[in-house]
């Protein structure tokens, strides 16, 4: 609507409550004519272009040879014969809503959002409607909000249509409204048009309760939404409990573990099928069982690492993890290539020589950016790639991917799942180092995006200001001014707890391990024992297993901590603690970001020849020891991570998704 059209709207109500007062008539009536009158002066075409998704949700079984015009003319009819009628009755009241009712669904479905919006308000205004019609009018405002691109009112509408419904079921007195397609339709598309992944496919899986009608292409098209979540995502659907959801989420973690072996998953699907015979995935089982996913033949592998110069631990370390992989095979050959050392320009006519079939690097970003460069002019280097970090200049070919270690992407993780958790008010406490912004302003979108809510960010330094930023986050420095105020105007000095403000109750911290071992002690000693515990949460850079290892009163100072981790450094169920033990007696005082590295290059061996795999079959994960990875449309690998926490003086692995 045009901004004078509130104001004109205004003016013609006033007039005609006005005139209509002077008459002898109810006030059904005269409301009732008020919204026929106007209504058949607007024009009917649309003035609002909109995808056909709101109009059909709204699939109310009206006589299609009636429109909204000829509803509103039959109100109108109705009302002018009742006009000099005393009293209307019960009945002839509620034929007249339902026309009106009938309405403002036609104009929805017409396109028609702000003349369908503008009834079911009015006739909402009316009064006395049955609950099963103000349910009805509800969905049409919400989908026509929706329509007009005003998400939040319109998941307010769809909010009182579900609280409409809840009320009526604990009402023995009345007959009950339920929850119809048409809501989870129109609350699909909404949490759809606001990127709220999950919520919009839990709503989708009960459109699919709903409707008995839905065909293999259907049920295909929800299966290729659902074979792309991470693993924390598919908790987090499973954790909201939509219709069918067990068995979604057994023939995911199926497909995940054993997708990449046919004859094996054919086994996993055909035992699905025994436990699902009602489920609505039985339709594409077949479909599955007939996906045939080949890796590619691996003969000679390059591999691009800096193994000399200010980088060579880093580079060492990765290839000590490729060859804890590769096991001395018989079949593959390896070639080590130093890049501080290779001759860029020739590497091309280097790797024909070799018969290079698979590359793996390289692994220092600059590297990357020059490598990239290179393969889109030289046939010899477009082969399949695993790239050791992420490009922020050239896009990735088809025959490439990159193995993502991005501190951004566990922030989008925890901050997703402890969204879940019932937390309302959480504080950021960051480091003010380049990542620890990166990390705590992704944890700040992500939250927004989920919760619809702020976060605050509190950034510190090293030292006393570190001190002096917790106390202000907390607000302790107010309360010990409290004090010494309350002291002064007393002739004793009283005994008190300076206490921190009670509205915060969760925080997520963003620093070294070397700062969390200072700070977290702080948080512990500056909350108030009058209040509850706030829980600490953090990224993996606050954990430190090489502290853990080597020094036994690591974990005193951060009993409690929950953070996000690889399963390499934890002692996690997917850890391979065979390997673990190995490489500790071999590197006893390999620092926590070498053991990354050396987990990473363990990974991208295996990965290799799964990569191929990955694109012809989404759902494929790679259960390795820098998390759960997935390859996602951009050909970049992210990663699921496990949770750890500090309990009784030692890290153990727990579910929080």
């Amino acid at each position: 609507m045009n901004q004078t059209y509130f104001p004109v709207l205004n003016f013609i109500t006033i007039t005609f409550v006005k005139l209509l007062t002077q008459v002898r008539i109810n006030f059904f009536f005269t409301s009732c004519l008020f919204i026929i009158v106007f209504i058949s002066g607007c024009s009917t075409q649309p003035t609002t272009k909109k995808s056909a998704g709101t109009t059909k949700a709204m699939t109310k079984a009206v006589k299609p040879a009636q429109t909204a015009e000829e509803k509103l003319a039959l109100a109108q009819t109705l009302n002018a014969q009742l006009a000099t009628v005393e009293h209307q009755s019960l009945a002839q009241q509620q034929e007249t809503t339902a026309l009106l009712i009938d309405a403002s669904e036609l104009f929805l479905q017409q396109g028609n959002f702000e003349k369908a919006l503008w009834l079911a308000n009015n006739t909402t205004e009316l009064g006395h409607n049955a609950r099963q019609d103000i349910y009805r009018l509800l969905l049409v405002k919400a989908a026509s909000l929706q329509a007009l691109n005003y998400h939040q009112q319109a998941y307010q509408q769809l909010q009182f249509a579900n609280e409409l419904v809840a009320y009526t079921n604990n009402d023995k007195a009345s007959e009950p409204v339920k929850i119809t397609l048409n809501y989870y339709q129109i609350l699909s598309e909404l949490l759809s048009a606001q990127k709220k992944i999950i919520p919009a496919l839990s709503a989708q899986l009960s459109i699919f309760a709903f409707n008995k009608n839905s065909s293999n292409e259907d049920i295909l098209t929800l299966w290729h939404k659902l074979e792309t979540l991470s693993q924390w995502q598919v908790a987090q659907l499973v954790h909201s409990k939509p219709p069918f959801i067990d068995g979604w989420q057994q023939l995911l973690n199926y497909s995940h573990q054993f997708g990449a072996n046919a004859e094996q998953f054919s086994r996993y699907l055909s035992l699905w099928q025994q436990h699902n015979p009602a489920h609505p995935a039985m339709a594409i089982i077949e479909r599955l069982k007939s996906i045939n996913v080949t890796p590619n033949k691996i003969e000679n592998i390059a591999v691009l690492l800096p193994l000399s110069g200010s980088q060579q631990k880093a580079g060492l370390a990765a290839q000590q993890g490729i060859l804890a992989a590769y096991k001395n095979s018989t079949i593959t050959n390896i070639h080590f290539i130093d890049t501080n050392k290779i001759v860029w320009q020739n590497i091309a006519e280097h790797f024909s020589h070799l018969n290079i079939d698979h590359i793996i690097g390289p692994l220092l970003k600059p590297n990357v950016e020059r490598f990239l460069n290179l393969s889109s002019q030289h046939v010899a280097l477009q082969v399949p790639t695993l790239l050791l970090n992420l490009s922020s200049q050239y896009p990735l070919a088809n025959y490439q991917a990159a193995l993502s270690m991005r501190p951004e992407d566990e922030a989008i993780q925890a901050a997703a799942v402890l969204s879940q958790h019932n937390y309302r008010k959480p504080i950021v406490l960051s480091h003010q180092d380049r990542v620890s912004k990166r990390i705590a302003l992704a944890f700040e979108q992500q939250w927004q995006l989920a919760t619809g809510d702020t976060v605050e960010i509190v950034y510190f330094s090293e030292g006393k200001q570190m001190q002096a930023s917790l106390k202000e986050s907390l607000d302790i420095n107010a309360s010990q001014t409290r004090i010494k105020q309350l002291n002064g105007r007393l002739k004793h000095t009283i005994k008190s707890e300076p206490r921190n403000r009670r509205d915060i109750d969760m925080i997520y911290l963003v620093g070294t391990a070397a700062q969390t071992r200072l700070i977290k002690p702080y948080i512990d000693v500056n909350i108030s024992p009058f209040a509850k515990t706030i829980p600490v949460y953090a990224s993996s850079r606050s954990h430190s297993s090489f502290a853990d290892k080597n020094n036994a009163n690591s974990a005193n100072d951060l009993q409690g901590l929950t953070f996000t981790q690889m399963p390499w450094l934890l002692n996690a169920k997917q850890q391979n603690k065979t390997l673990a033990k190995l490489s500790d007696k071999l590197w006893p005082k390999r620092t926590d970001s070498l053991s990354k590295i050396f987990a990473m290059g363990f990974d991208s061996y295996n990965l290799l020849g799964k990569i191929a795999q990955m694109k012809q079959a989404p759902y494929i994960r790679h259960f390795g020891q820098t998390g759960v990875l997935k390859l996602n449309n951009k050909n970049i690998l992210t990663r699921s991570l496990v949770w750890g926490q500090y309990l009784n003086d030692e890290v153990i692995e727990i579910a929080m998704d």
